[in-house]
């Protein structure tokens, strides 16, 4: 995840083994290289052009992805970073596929035969079909000569990028170091030692303060933020009562629900297939009017499918297409014909890109419950419908009051249980039960806002059915917070800085011990050891791992010491035994898993180092 954190909000690194060993997944087989036009250049790289739409395409592909891991919010992506990054990627991208090209890497004739056999898009039941071939060819708008132009690029670019990654040196020593470090266990002792003691007489100055700040400048960049309050009205907080629905109400839902089930019932469509692709168009239109007479004369047209039909998914069924739904075919005229066919009635050969159809329709009777059967779910809608009107008209009164006095405590005055809630720095990463929602965060981080809006935000819809309404009292940029804002942060760190190295020197000889005696031989009445037990590096958190497993390993008797620095404490970290990894602890299958993992790693750094030296070489504008 931490990876996809670095794309999202923050700063981004290069993304480059997925898209080069897997080219097609993100964007398709068309998504590269498709002959564009190269009026609108975003970069060009060694005289080769990268156009606009190449980088829109990857852009857009990378953004599906990364919203997946934000639960689909865009407000989370940093666009800016994720275009950069997929130009980044193009950028790489054309410098190998130039490199391969150099190299001469390509497939043979009966290679590239071979390969253009198995893509599954151009398959049916598992076999190369001509007519998927030219249907993806007529969905993606390419020609032959470009969609193999393309697929030959980038098998010569998996080629080189292949070699690189595959061929990746390993040491088998430094695969046991690899799993010994991240199966070993440390025993750890934890001491606290307060500061608050050692801060007495300690000073920070001013100079002090902008020496911090000038060296340790990127640590105090910030999202934006915002200062906010916000009310929210729930319709439990509501004693809306309604009257008992009607019989004619009831009557009414009925009707609607009549009309609903009628309407959702999915038409049975059927058809049957006559291919121009072995007999010529005409030839196929003749057989095509031939069956259309058949079925007029009497044939059934379950009969005509299995005999005429050239479509081998819906033949044996009578030419039934299950599940159809228009554009599964992919076809205008197809979906055309379905949409005018009246019950029971059987088109004339309809010409696609198949062939000709002969299509047939009819809409099998809906399965009506009775007003009985339904009648306690139709009363239950009636009075969740009518107690959700009251609701909105409440809120609809209280919205005009909150606008017109541009305040929220109006709300509170009418609805006794609503209060106001203040919070401070909010950002759209912020986990709060109302203001992570996707809507209250547009409107908290919107231009009006960034430009001063201060203004008591109409209500607010949610999804579980309550309203909010926000106002925003200060907005923070990003960007890198000032002196005077990092201030009163930097002089509680040094001042903790100061203090730790006080309280070092005092305790000098205390750690100074344990380097040469055994650690129950060293005493120290300002450090009091509490045993934490036994640990995996994952199991402690991360200021105490980054000292515990770090340490060397004691000498018998002994321990190996370290610190780190919280607020106002100093936690002194001491591993008493390093536990070793049990050769039966990592199964084969894990030491295996543990090799493809350090050579993924390997080969992702040898092929950035690859990119690396090629751009250094390259002439890109």
């Amino acid at each position: 995840m931490e990876s996809f954190r670095k794309l999202i909000k923050g700063w981004l690194g290069i993304a480059l083994l997925v898209l080069f060993l897997t080219p097609l997944a993100l964007v398709g087989i068309e998504g590269y290289f498709s002959g564009s036009k190269k009026t609108d250049v975003a970069k060009t790289v060694n005289g080769q052009d990268i156009t606009n739409k190449d980088l829109d395409d990857l852009v857009k592909a990378y953004q599906q992805q990364y919203l997946q891991y934000v639960q689909g919010d865009a407000s989370l992506l940093n666009m800016d970073a994720i275009r950069n990054n997929a130009l980044d990627t193009l950028i790489a991208r054309q410098l190998l596929l130039q490199q391969a090209q150099k190299m001469g890497l390509n497939l043979s004739d009966t290679q590239f035969v071979a390969m253009l056999s198995q893509v599954p898009e151009f398959q049916v039941n598992g076999k190369f079909s001509d007519q998927a071939f030219g249907n993806y060819l007529r969905s993606s708008g390419m020609t032959k000569e470009m969609l193999i132009a393309n697929l030959r690029k980038d098998q010569a670019l998996k080629m080189l990028s292949g070699t690189i990654s595959n061929y990746t040196l390993l040491d088998k020593n430094d695969i046991q170091r690899l799993a010994a470090t991240q199966t070993e266990q440390r025993e750890i002792y934890l001491a606290s030692v307060k500061l608050d003691e050692y801060k007495k007489g300690l000073t920070v100055s001013a100079q002090e303060i902008a020496d911090y700040y000038n060296k340790h400048k990127s640590n105090f960049k910030q999202n934006a933020s915002v200062d906010v309050d916000y009310v929210v009205l729930t319709p439990a907080m509501m004693n809306t009562s309604t009257a008992a629905p009607t019989d004619a109400e009831i009557q009414q839902a009925y009707s609607k629900y009549l009309v609903t089930q009628k309407k959702n019932v999915a038409k049975e469509v059927r058809h049957i297939l006559i291919s121009h692709d072995n007999r010529g168009d005409a030839a196929a239109l003749k057989l095509a009017n031939d069956v259309e007479a058949k079925i007029k004369a009497g044939m059934s047209f379950a009969d005509a499918a299995k005999q005429y039909s050239e479509d081998p998914t819906s033949k044996d069924k009578g030419g039934l297409l299950d599940g159809y739904k228009a554009g599964t075919l992919g076809s205008k005229e197809f979906d055309g014909a379905v949409a005018t066919l009246a019950d029971n009635q059987v088109s004339q050969p309809v010409k696609t890109s198949f062939g000709y159809h002969i299509i047939e329709v009819k809409t099998p009777n809906a399965k009506i419950a009775s007003l009985e059967a339904v009648k306690s779910q139709l009363v239950a809608d009636i009075e969740k419908s009518k107690k959700a009107n009251a609701f909105s008209d409440v809120v609809n009164k209280l919205n005009d009051t909150v606008i017109s006095n541009d305040a929220l405590d109006v709300v509170t005055q009418q609805v006794k249980t609503a209060k106001v809630q203040s919070v401070k720095a909010v950002t759209v990463w912020t986990k709060d039960p109302y203001l992570s929602d996707t809507t209250v965060k547009s409107k908290l981080f919107n231009d009006d806002v960034k430009n001063g809006d201060r203004n008591a935000s109409s209500s607010i819809q949610l999804a579980n059915g309550s309203v909010v309404w926000v106002k925003v009292r200060n907005y923070h940029a990003a960007g890198t917070q000032s002196l005077v804002q990092a201030t009163a942060a930097i002089r509680a760190k040094v001042l903790d800085q100061k203090a730790e190295a006080v309280a070092k020197q005092r305790l000098a000889a205390t750690f100074n011990g344990f380097k040469t005696q055994p650690a129950a031989q060293v005493q120290s009445s300002s450090i009091k050891f509490e045993k934490a037990g036994v640990f995996p590096r994952q199991g402690l958190k991360k200021e105490v791992s980054n000292i515990a497993f770090t340490l060397p390993a004691p000498k018998e008797g002994m321990w190996s010491v370290g610190t780190t620095t919280l607020p106002n404490e100093m936690i002194v970290i001491a591993v008493s035994k390093v536990v070793p990894m049990d050769a039966k602890a990592i199964s084969a299958e894990q030491m295996q898993q543990l090799q493809n993992w350090y050579q993924q790693s390997r080969s992702e750094q040898e092929l950035a180092d690859y990119v690396e030296y090629l751009k250094s070489k390259a002439k890109i504008k």
